[in-house]
Parts: structure tokens; C-alpha cells; sequence
């Protein structure tokens, strides 16, 4: 949705309404499929029978009154149950004269002159996919002026080939003395306008003077003597900062160039929000970003919660102990000025300004606290300058961004220090804009960008890059391997990590980091080969938010799960766990961000309890040639009658959990002979031959056998299939007893053989526990691995008592899923529809399983994973001591 585009669709609506079409293009300008509009005049979507309405499901119920009270008209149909059992969310009613409209699912109201419509295009904007809490009025400003310049820069781009990474990096550096210019003239820094006017009065309307004016312009911006010039151009204030002083050509424009130019500086640049504007901007050369605008951006939620227990809530907490001690409220000023605030992947430069406008809060606060206690205090003066802050950024123009922004919340900040002092340092000239490097984070040298020096206290923050090993490019492998010489495990860590290892090696007693990262650092494989890394270093975890959706109230919110940690040197001070709007003080937290001393889960071969083998399904290695989908396998059997003998049902994860099967031709050695008097059967087995031989290693070390899998497993009795991935929206995984005569493949693992006990622990609510802890994901799902998952639960030794207790709560779930046949275990595991037979019967089963671990229950997955741990450090300390 084009903001810009959406207003001027409003204003040619409203400028030649028709009647008969009001509103079909007033659903069109947000965006509705001309299909479903065409349906809807038609009368196909139309539930109305009456003239004048349309009543379209979910959507909107519309009305045209011109002889009655609209307002009464409106409250009327708002509890009209004809109407409302069809959930519209807007009502609108109109004379063509007024527009009244009623949100129906926040309950918000529009009462306009319908030629004003355009004004209030945000109310509709849920027809758009975009609801109205996702577009506050700071955030439009932003998407407006992003819109705007993404037209100009397309516009400079068409007139402006750039060739080379200078031509980029002038264009960079162009645009950003563009914003402040913009910028600077409706906050104060200019006159009122002065940019925007003198581009006007001064350039011809075809724009071919205007490159040779913002030529000398931005010369003049940088020089304090401007004598020779005219006066128009000194009457602009010295700006100076670096933001003028290179030398960087100018792009020349055109009519259609300078008019953007003209309709850019008419925007009101005052609303633009620094917080999120660099981001917006970066859209605007990131043309693959548009159609996201407002996304790539950490909202000032997330970034508080990396910010407030890395350091603002202990400044907060010496602010108060201060009280009304002019010496303590003295040093805590020189310990604010002494902060360095440092995000190696700075982007542009969200977390550092939220800072910035942070630090600036508590500094008045301590001013209107020495104010009370001293008149000498009464001039008021801030400290707080950019050079306190740091940043590295690899793209270009991200990077000069952030510089930019920070200035813009510079000036900001200077004008709240006015409103509550009533004098501030003036902004201009610019000072240092913080030290914003444009680099590699992975292979610069932290300490040169960032010197440590003993008076100074450092914050490592940011939000740096995910980046799992599978979605990785070469250069980022190539990062990993150059953070992690020497290691050879890097291949299965996430971009990130790079980040945690480099900040890990930079601290020292005054200097600690937070990062948001990716839950999937904190689980799975990846918590044995990053921390022991980390905690070598003589680091410790001190504060975890766990897990908790990302949300930046932008239209589409990136559907990732990520967690928080702070890492310090080791203290012998508290730690604290954060969970929602709960926080639990804790001695120790673990690499899992869980209470307790860190504990690494390591793959196993073997089980660590008594456990049966839990192995992969048999593998084919047949290019497909000895397996048969049901209407395949008919059409065989259909052509060589009694070949019917050599099938079997070929169960694997999507085939267990969706409950259907395949088919294999399944050949014993013994039978060879047999099966081969079958050409279709002799045909397969020639095909699956050839394709072995060509085959790499594993294919070759069974071509001597081609009428049969790799892998040849078989149940004596029977088996448990677990399959390797399932969504985690389910509460239980998925898994079933099947019959011996199943052949299991290798999209599931299996179980030969097992006692029913098995099946109970394994699909028990403190299993579960584990698995979603220490099993990682697959994108969203649960991935069950082996190794971690099965391997190396702990379980207490059992009685024969409590393993027959378990079976018997076996037997009745499988019961209870036998009373729902005609489902399958996708739809029995709906969390939304599983039967409530079903859930009782698991939740028996739990408190049988759990009283096995302890007698008191189990109040959540929290208090499961804390014993889990405590019980497999005891377990592993107890194999080791047998081994000796």
C-alpha cells in the first residue's frame, strides 16, 4: 500500500464523485482485487437485497440515505443483528455530503465532510491489511517521506547512471544532505522553509541550474567566511559537522526531478521520527525493501529490553539513591559522560538514538534535582555529546544514516533541554556525529573502533545479523571461519554468533553486551559449539528475556521468535530471568537462559537412560523406482497379477502425521528369484542397479543388492514412529504404535520393539519440555533429533511398578484415539480440536510420568527443564565416575 498513491486515489474521488461507483473505488484505493469488486457489483458478495446497501461479509455493510438522520441511521444499523451476524468491519453511511463510518472491531468512529476524505484515509486502512495501531501518525510521516524520496532517488537514478561504488557513495552522501536540509528547515536549524523557498525563487523550473545550486549551496554550508557569495546563500547558517566538508558531486535533475525536490521540502519534516526514519530511508535505495517499508527496523520495545537491564535500570536505580546529594548526583553526571555506547551491526542507528534520547532523559532529570538543591545549578548545560557513541555498519548508506539521524536526535534532545531549562547548547555547527565506521563487523577489530580505556564504561548492544547456516552466503561462511579460526564445527552456527564471540572477546570489568538474537542460538546444537566459547572468555550470562515474538508495528510483522541475553564478566552479584512482564531473580543462568550452572547438552550415540535404540528409517537410495504411490501401485499389481505378494505400506513423517501411505516393492533375499519372474518387478530392480552405480559412495555401497533399501530394518512385534519434524503449535508430537509389516523410511525414526512405558515417557508434557528446548526448531517446528532429543534424556531409574503404571496410561490414550478413528493425528493433535477424551488422557499420563522425576507436580515447563538439567548433570557426573 502507497501511502502517497492512496491520497491522491482519495482526492480524485472526492474531486468527481459518481454516485453509482462511490463506493466500489473507494474499495479499489485500498487495494481490494478488481475481481472481488466486479463479484460485489454484480451482486455475487452483495448479502443485501435492498437498494442502496450492500452488505459484504466480514468486510462492510454500506448504505446511501439522503432524506434521514445519519447519526441515527448509523446507531441504528450498528445493532441491527441482520447485520451484525455477518461481521462487517465498517459500517459507513452517507448523503455523498457526510461520510459516518463505524470500526467495528476497535469501536472507533468517522464523522467527516465527505470532501475531506483523503485527511482520514488511515481509518480504512484494515481493508489494506494494515491495522490502524500499526500506523500511528509519527510512523506515516515517516512512510510519506520515504515514499517521496523513493521517487526522487528512482527519478535521479534514470538521469544519473551510477557506475561505480564512488558514484554510489557521492549518491549516499547527496541524499543525506538532502534529509538534513529538509530536515533542518521545519525544526529551526534554517529559517522557517528557507531550503525548499530558496530552491524555488532561485532554480529555473526545468531544473537544469539546480545541480550547479546545491553545488555551491553546499559549499557554503561548510564555510564560515562566505563574503563572495550571494546573500540569499549566506544568509544560511555554518553548519559544518563533516556533514558538508568533502568534496562530492552533485546530480543533475531535471523538471519532473526538481518538482519532486519542491514536493519533498513541502512535507512536514518536523513529524519525521529519527528513531525509525533511517530505516524508512534505507528502503528508499534498497528498492527489494519498498513493499516493506517501516519492517527492518527494532522497535524502541525490543531495543528497551535490551537497554534498560544492560544499563539503564542501574542509572535509574543511582538517580534514586542520589536523592538529594549534590555529590552523588554529581558523579553519577561525570559517570554518564564517561559511557560509551557501542553497536557493531548499527544499521541505521535505531538502538543507538533510542540511547542517545535516553541518556539525555535521566541528564535532565539529575539537572532538575541539582536545581533543587543548589542555585548554582541554575544554568543548566549538557555533557551528553555523539562522540559517546559507536557503531559499525557494512552498507554504505545505512551507515551515513545513522550519522544523520543522530544529529537529527541531537537537535531534538537540544530542544527538550530548551522546553525544560529554557536555554540548550545550540545545534549548529554540527559537532562530531559519534564514530560510525563502515565496515565488516566480523573482520574489524573492535578496540580500534571502540578503544577501551579504563575511565570509561562500554555498552555492547545491537540487533545484529541472523543468518541460520543454511540461508548463509559465502561471504558470511567465510566471516564465520575467519571469527572462528581453528574450529571446525562453525558450519552449523548462525551468522550471529560471530557477534556474541567477537563482544565476548572485547570485554573486561567495564564493559558488558546485549544482544537480540534468535531464539536458535539458545537451543539445539548450537549451545555446545557457541557457549563453552563464550564462557571461556570468563563471561556469564546475567539477564535473559527467553523467548518472545518480534513485533515492530510494521504492517507484516516478521513471523521470528527471538530471546535477549546480557553477558558480563563473572559476579558474584544476582542475575535475572525475564518471562513477559515478570522478572525472577536468580544465582545462575545457563546457556539454555534457563536457572542454573552452565550445562551443555551434547550429542549422543547412545541413550543416557534406559532407553531402547532410537534410529532413523530405512533408507532407499532407489531414485524412487521401487516406490509406488496407491494409484501406481494398483495400476502395477493391475498388470502383473500376484506381484502383490512383494508390497508393502511405506510409512514416513508427512505420511504418519497426515495419515495415508505409500508403497515398496519390498524383496527378501530368498524371494529374489521369485519377484524377478515379474518384469515390472526385474525393470525396477535394473533401473535402481544403474542409478546406484552412477551414485555417489552410499549409493554404490549397495549396488550389489538393487532389489532392496540401503537400510533393511524390520519390527519383530511391533514399532514407534516419531517423526523428524512437527509443528510447534502442537502441545504433544505426534507419534503412533504401527504394525511389523510397516516399512518405516527415513523421513521418521523408529523404534523396534519397544515396551509400551516408552511410548508414554516419550509423549509426555515433560518430554516435551526438553525436546523444545534442547531440539531446536526447523524454521517453526519442532525438530526431533536423536542425538539430543532422545539420547540424552534424563530419566530416573523406573520399577517395574511405575513402567506398568505408564503402560496402563498408554493404553487408554491409544483407546481415546481409537474412539476417533476417521482422524488423523494432524487432526487429533489440532490444539484447537483435540478431543477431550484425548487431552484428558494425556494429562493422566503426565502426572504419571512426572511422580516417576518427583512427587510434587511439575507447576510448569520451567520447573521441568530446571530438574531436567539438575538431573542430567547428575547422570552424566555419575557415567563418568563408572567409566574410571
Amino acid at each position: 500500500m502507497n501511502i502517497e498513491k492512496l491520497e491522491a486515489s482519495l482526492q480524485s474521488l472526492v474531486a468527481n464523485i459518481s454516485e453509482q461507483s462511490f463506493i466500489y473505488d473507494l474499495l479499489l484505493a485500498y487495494d481490494q482485487p478488481q475481481s472481488s469488486i466486479t463479484r460485489l457489483q454484480k451482486g455475487d458478495y452483495n448479502l443485501s437485497k435492498n437498494p442502496g446497501e450492500i452488505l459484504w461479509k466480514k468486510k462492510l455493510f454500506f448504505k446511501e440515505e439522503k432524506n434521514a438522520d445519519l447519526h441515527e441511521l448509523i446507531d441504528k444499523l450498528e445493532h441491527d443483528p441482520a447485520i451484525t451476524r455477518h461481521h462487517p468491519r465498517f459500517i459507513v453511511v452517507t448523503d455523498y455530503q457526510t461520510l459516518l463510518a463505524v470500526d467495528t472491531r476497535i469501536d472507533d468512529t468517522l464523522d467527516i465532510s465527505v470532501r475531506v476524505l483523503a485527511s482520514h484515509f488511515d481509518f480504512f486502512l484494515p481493508w489494506a491489511g494494515m491495522e490502524k495501531s500499526q500506523i500511528q501518525g509519527e510512523k506515516l510521516a515517516d512512510i510519506k517521506a520515504a515514499e517521496r524520496m523513493g521517487r526522487l532517488y528512482d527519478l535521479i537514478l534514470e538521469d544519473n547512471p551510477v557506475e561505480n561504488e564512488a558514484d554510489r557513495h557521492s549518491l549516499n552522501i547527496f541524499l543525506s544532505r538532502l534529509l538534513f536540509c529538509f530536515f533542518a528547515e521545519d525544526t529551526g536549524i534554517f529559517e522557517n522553509n528557507q531550503f525548499t523557498n530558496a530552491i524555488a525563487s532561485h532554480t529555473s523550473g526545468d531544473g537544469s541550474d539546480l545541480q550547479a545550486y546545491l553545488q555551491k549551496l553546499f559549499t557554503v554550508l561548510n564555510l564560515q567566511e562566505r563574503t563572495e557569495y550571494p546573500k540569499f546563500l549566506r544568509d544560511f547558517p555554518y553548519v559544518n559537522g563533516g556533514l558538508f566538508a568533502d568534496d562530492h558531486p552533485v546530480p543533475k535533475f531535471t523538471t519532473k526531478s526538481r518538482k519532486i525536490v519542491l514536493e519533498c521540502g513541502s512535507l512536514n519534516w518536523k513529524a519525521i521520527n529519527p528513531d525509525i526514519f533511517g530505516s524508512m530511508m534505507q528502503a528508499v535505495v534498497h528498492t527489494e525493501q519498498r513493499s516493506s517499508m517501516g519492517m527492518h527496523y527494532t522497535s524502541v520495545v525490543n531495543i528497551m529490553k535490551v537497554i534498560e537491564p544492560l544499563f539503564l535500570n542501574d542509572l535509574y536505580e543511582a538517580l534514586e539513591k542520589a536523592a538529594n546529594s549534590e555529590k552523588k548526583l554529581t558523579k553519577l553526571l561525570n559517570r554518564l559522560y564517561h559511557l560509551r555506547i557501542f553497536d557493531p551491526a548499527c544499521g541505521s542507528g535505531n538502538f543507538l538514538i533510542i540511547t542517545y534520547k535516553e541518556l539525555c532523559k535521566i541528564e535532565i532529570e539529575i539537572y532538575k534535582q541539582l536545581q533543587k538543591i543548589s542555585n548554582k545549578w541554575k544554568t543548566a548545560k549538557s555533557g551528553l555529546h555523539l562522540n559517546q557513541f559507536y557503531g559499525i555498519e557494512k552498507d554504505d548508506f545505512a551507515h551515513e544514516t545513522t550519522k544523520l539521524s543522530l544529529w537529527l536526535a541531537e537537535h531534538q534532545m537540544n530542544l527538550a533541554f530548551k522546553d525544560v531549562f529554557g536555554d540548550a547548547r545550540p545545534t549548529l555547527p554540527l559537532q562530531d556525529s559519534g564514530h560510525i565506521v563502515c565496515g565488516n563487523a566480523t573482520r574489524l577489530n573492535w578496540e580500534s573502533v571502540c578503544p577501551k580505556q579504563d575511565e570509561n564504561e562500554v555498552f555492547i548492544l545491537g540487533n545484529p545479523p541472523y543468518s541460520g547456516s543454511k540461508n548463509q552466503s559465502k561471504q558470511q561462511k567465510d566471516d564465520i571461519k575467519h571469527v572462528l579460526t581453528g574450529i571446525s564445527t562453525t558450519k552449523s552456527l548462525d551468522y550471529i554468533a560471530c557477534w556474541f564471540i567477537k563482544a565476548a572477546q572485547y570485554l573486561n570489568n567495564t564493559s558488558r553486551f546485549s544482544f537480540v538474537s534468535t531464539n536458535s542460538l539458545f537451543q539445539g546444537t548450537q549451545v555446545p559449539l557457541l557457549f563453552p566459547l563464550i564462557l571461556e572468555t570468563g563471561a556469564e550470562i546475567y539477564f535473559a528475556y527467553r523467548s518472545f515474538s518480534w513485533s515492530n508495528n510494521a504492517r507484516n510483522k516478521a513471523g521470528v521468535t527471538c530471546s535477549i541475553v546480557g553477558v558480563r564478566k563473572i559476579s558474584s552479584q544476582d542475575k535475572i530471568l525475564y518471562e513477559g512482564n515478570s522478572e525472577k531473580i536468580v544465582k545462575n543462568i545457563n546457556p539454555y537462559l534457563y536457572e542454573g550452572k552452565p550445562i551443555f547438552i551434547k550429542n549422543r550415540s547412545n541413550p543416557l537412560s534406559d532407553l531402547p535404540r532410537l534410529q532413523i528409517g530405512n533408507e532407499a537410495y532407489d531414485c524412487g523406482h521401487l516406490t509406488f504411490l496407491d494409484e501406481e501401485k494398483i495400476e502395477f499389481v493391475k498388470n502383473y497379477p500376484g506381484s502383490e505378494k512383494f508390497f508393502k505400506k511405506v510409512i514416513g513423517s508427512s505420511e504418519l502425521i497426515k495419515g495415508y501411505h505409500r508403497w515398496c516393492i519390498w524383496i527378501e533375499p530368498d524371494e529374489l528369484n521369485e519377484a524377478v519372474k515379474f518384469k515390472g518387478i526385474l525393470d525396477r530392480i535394473e533401473k535402481v542397479r544403474e542409478f546406484r552405480e552412477k551414485g555417489g559412495m552410499n549409493a554404490r555401497s549397495c549396488m550389489d543388492r538393487p532389489y532392496q533399501f540401503r537400510w533393511v530394518n524390520r519390527a519383530k512385534n511391533s514399532q514407534i514412529v516419531l517423526p523428524v519434524v512437527s509443528s510447534m503449535r502442537r502441545e504433544y508430537i505426534p507419534m503412533d504404535f504401527v504394525d511389523k509389516e510397516s516399512i518405516i523410511i527415513n523421513s521418521a525414526q523408529v523404534i523396534f520393539d519397544p515396551e509400551p512405558w516408552v511410548f508414554g515417557v516419550l509423549n509426555s508434557k515433560i518430554h516435551m519440555a526438553w525436546v523444545k528446548i534442547v531440539g531446536g526448531k526447523l524454521k517453526t517446528d519442532y525438530r526431533y533429533n536423536a542425538g539430543l532429543c532422545y539420547n540424552c534424556f534424563p530419566i530416573p531409574g523406573l520399577s517395574d511398578k511405575q513402567k506398568d503404571t505408564i503402560s496402563a496410561h498408554v493404553f487408554v490414550l491409544l483407546e481415546e484415539r481409537e474412539k476417533h478413528s476417521e482422524k488423523t493425528l494432524a487432526e487429533l493433535y489440532d490444539p484447537d480440536y483435540m478431543p477431550d477424551g484425548l487431552r484428558a488422557a494425556h494429562h493422566e499420563m503426565d502426572l504419571a510420568v512426572e511422580q516417576c522425576y518427583r512427587d510434587r507436580p511439575f507447576k510448569s515447563d520451567e520447573e521441568r527443564l530446571e530438574y531436567l538439567f539438575k538431573l542430567y548433570e547428575e547422570m552424566i557426573a555419575a557415567e563418568s565416575n563408572l567409566g574410571k
